[in-house]
Formats: structure tokens, C-alpha cells, sequence
């Protein structure tokens, strides 16, 4: 029998519920703040990510699936969305005018990294990016976004954490302060960290082994090499943050995993099932446009997988809001054709209904709609037809009533049918 690939999955029922309503929501809130959704190819050339994520980061060292096409072309699924929609924004000239660009995207990504609870290499994420605007009003505007939109889906013990990772003017003195704080103790770090220390000493405190995670205990912190406009910057973000009600901490070892971070670093940490984890994370790149050949603009972003996004929720709350459907069983042939036309006319008026097509028993009908947890079941037979009207059981109540044919599209609270 025929399998999926491994991390690769189907999605259906409860889980795809829970996909379907955080991307509803994410519309949702997301165009209230004025952005617009973006689609970027799966396929990517592979110097988009190796100019944007980095040479050195475990994406494009490890994790990539690239290859070359039929045509010779070196391409990459896309490991992550942000540097397809700046490579986008950069072909389409989007970012020409002085005004604010806005962009949001849902869609899959593709990592071939370790399987793990809530991580598969086909994966789903949603994020949001702002070009245009370098201020920390900006920061603080993206966050509150996110803040509300995960507060609208259900997640209430939230906390942000923040550090800034400053420029990269300010960092030669920090890496050569790290440097030396790591050969007194290079003994203890991976291999990994060994290499990393050499490409970008900032990804040494993004290492997820325990051991080197122990020996960073006194590391020097990147928050005392910062410019004073980082400084000022960081400031401004956490005292807006504080008048907005939006929690937050300060975490000196945040520093994310990708090359084209300036200032901002954040994650946001999740209570709602326990002990506080990492569901989310961004930053600011004010680098990225120009690094990848467009105009010199600033940008903050950030992305969420919606697979362990979902996984929280269906532990939080269980099942996702859902408004189950009418459904409409005809019992008879003469009645099996009249119920296709009212059900035609309830389509059109943009009722949610569904039609009983097997024939047989009624009692049957009604346990399939038990099943499904149908609320209203609407019955037509010769008798109803005879009257105008249909009867209409509420599955909750078991009681009965008859609505008039031309009253059904309003009581289930469509357009009118005449």
C-alpha cells in the first residue's frame, strides 16, 4: 500500500479545522491593520536563501532541499518565506515609493531536519512582513498584530521576549569579547559551535545542545556592545509595549537563527499547556532588501508554523469553532427531486446545507447527522410537499416544527428566495 513521504502528512478533520480557522482568523486580523497577502513560488533559486538566511546557518548547511532542475537550475524548496517575498517585492518593484509595504503570507515550507512532536518537513507557516518604516512604532505596531491575533484564537498566557542584536557596526567588538570568552572554554561546545564560532559567533548562542548551552553561563552579553541607536531604539519598543499592555522580558541570549537580523529579536512563549515554550519568532532586517539587490529598506517580520500552532490550540480548547451545516433528507423519489431544486436555491442564497443523496430509511439519515454533529435537519416528503412547507427537527431538542418552503433560506439565515 501506498505512504506518504516521510515528514511529509495529509491533513483532514479535527487537525485541518484548526488549520482552516487560524488562517480565517489571521485574514482577519491581519487586513483590520491594513496588510495585504502575498503568494511566493514553492521553488526558489538556491542564492536567495544562501544570500538571505546565510552560508553558515543550519537551513542552508543541513536542512535545504535543493537540486538541480531539468534545465540546470540549482533550486530549493523553500525553507522559510521571508526572502521569498523580499525577492518578490524586489522583481515586481513594490518597494520604489516611500509609503509602507505590508504583506502577509500562509503557506508550506520544506526543512529536512529531525522528526519531532509538532515538526514535519512539509510544514505550514503563516507571517507577516512590514518594509518601509525603521521606527520602533513600527516594531511595536507588527506585535501588538500578533499579540491580538493569537489572544483572538484562544491563547491567553503569552509573554514576549525580547533582546536586540543590535547592528552590524556594533558587533565586531562583542564577536571579539565572545571569541575569547569561547577559546577559554572551546573544549566544552559541539563541533557545530566550533564552526560557528569562526562563520558568526552570534549562532553559538543559538546552539540547542545542552552542554554548550551550560557553557555559555557568563557569556558577554551583546546588549553592552549595542550603538546608541540600538539602544534607543530597544528602549522605545519596550516602553511602547508597556503602555500597549503587551507582556514582555528581556532575554540576552536571544539572538534567532538567521543571518539578516538588526536590532529586534523576539520570540513569543506560550503557558497555555504547561511550562512556557517558543511557539513564534522575528525580528527586525533592515539589511535584507539591499543585501538581496533592491532599494535600501528597512523591515520587521516574523513567521509561525501553524502545525504546532494547531497542535496547541487542540490541546487548549479541543475542538475547533465549527458551525456544522443543515441538512436537508427527502424521503421518496418525487421529493428527491424537489429537494435538489430547494437545495439548489439554498446554495445560491448562501445557505450551508447538506443534502441526504443515499435514499432509504430516515432513521439512518438521522444517525448520520448525530455523527456529524448536525444541529437542523430539514425532512421533505409527499406529505410537506403537498403543504409548502418542510419539517424541521432540532437534533439538540428532538422537537419538530414545520416552516413554510418560502420562509427555510431566512429561518437558516440566508437571502430571501423570492
Amino acid at each position: 500500500m501506498a505512504q506518504s513521504v516521510k515528514g511529509m502528512r495529509d491533513l483532514f478533520g479535527a487537525e485541518l479545522r484548526w488549520f482552516q480557522h487560524i488562517e480565517e482568523t489571521a485574514r482577519r486580523c491581519f487586513e483590520r491593520h491594513g496588510y495585504r497577502e502575498i503568494r511566493t513560488p514553492i521553488l526558489e533559486e538556491l542564492e536567495v536563501f544562501k544570500r538571505s538566511v546565510g552560508d553558515s546557518s543550519d537551513i542552508v548547511k543541513k536542512e535545504m532541499y535543493d537540486f538541480e532542475d531539468k534545465g540546470g537550475r540549482h533550486v530549493v524548496m523553500r525553507p522559510e518565506n521571508t526572502a521569498g517575498v523580499v525577492r518578490a517585492a524586489i522583481q515586481h518593484k513594490l518597494l520604489t515609493s516611500s509609503d509602507p509595504v505590508l504583506f502577509y503570507y500562509i503557506g508550506p515550507q520544506f526543512r529536512y531536519e529531525r522528526m519531532q512532536t509538532g515538526r514535519y518537513r512539509q510544514f505550514w507557516q503563516i507571517g507577516a512582513e512590514s518594509f518601509g518604516v525603521a521606527s520602533p512604532e513600527s516594531d511595536a505596531e507588527s506585535l501588538v498584530m500578533l499579540y491580538d491575533f493569537l489572544r483572538e484564537l484562544g491563547l491567553a498566557k503569552l509573554t514576549f521576549s525580547l533582546n536586540s542584536v543590535g547592528t552590524p557596526e556594533s558587533r565586531p567588538a562583542f564577536q571579539a569579547a565572545f571569541r575569547a570568552f569561547f577559546a577559554a572554554r572551546q573544549e566544552r561546545f559541539c563541533g557545530d559551535c566550533h564552526r560557528r564560532i569562526e562563520e558568526n559567533p552570534l549562532r553559538v548562542l543559538d546552539c540547542k545542545v545542552p552542554t554548550c548551552q551550560a557553557a555559555l553561563e557568563g557569556h558577554p552579553l551583546i546588549s553592552d556592545f549595542l550603538d546608541e541607536g540600538s539602544l534607543r531604539h530597544h528602549a522605545r519598543l519596550k516602553e511602547l509595549l508597556s503602555e500597549l499592555g503587551v507582556p514582555f522580558t528581556e532575554d540576552p541570549r536571544l539572538v534567532r537563527g538567521l543571518d539578516y537580523y538588526t536590532k529586534t529579536a523576539f520570540e513569543v512563549l506560550s503557558g497555555d499547556i504547561g511550562a512556557q515554550s517558543a511557539i513564534l519568532g522575528g525580528g527586525r532586517y533592515d539589511l535584507l532588501v539591499k543585501h538581496l539587490g533592491g532599494p535600501d529598506v528597512p523591515a520587521f517580520g516574523w513567521a509561525i508554523g501553524l502545525d504546532r500552532l494547531a497542535m496547541v490550540l487542540q490541546q487548549v480548547r479541543g475542538e475547533a469553532p465549527q458551525t456544522p451545516p443543515a441538512l436537508l433528507i427527502p424521503l421518496g423519489e418525487r421529493a428527491a427531486t424537489e429537494a435538489l431544486k430547494l437545495a439548489r436555491d439554498l446554495w445560491k442564497a448562501g445557505v450551508a446545507l447538506q443534502l441526504e443523496t443515499r435514499g432509504g430509511a430516515l432513521k439512518k439519515a438521522l444517525a448520520s447527522a448525530n455523527r456529524l454533529g448536525i444541529q437542523t435537519v430539514l425532512i421533505l416528503g409527499d406529505g410537506e410537499l403537498d403543504a409548502g412547507t418542510v419539517t424541521v427537527k432540532h437534533m439538540a431538542t428532538g422537537e419538530q416544527e414545520s416552516w413554510p418552503l418560502s420562509e427555510v433560506s431566512k429561518r437558516l439565515g440566508g437571502l430571501s428566495l423570492d
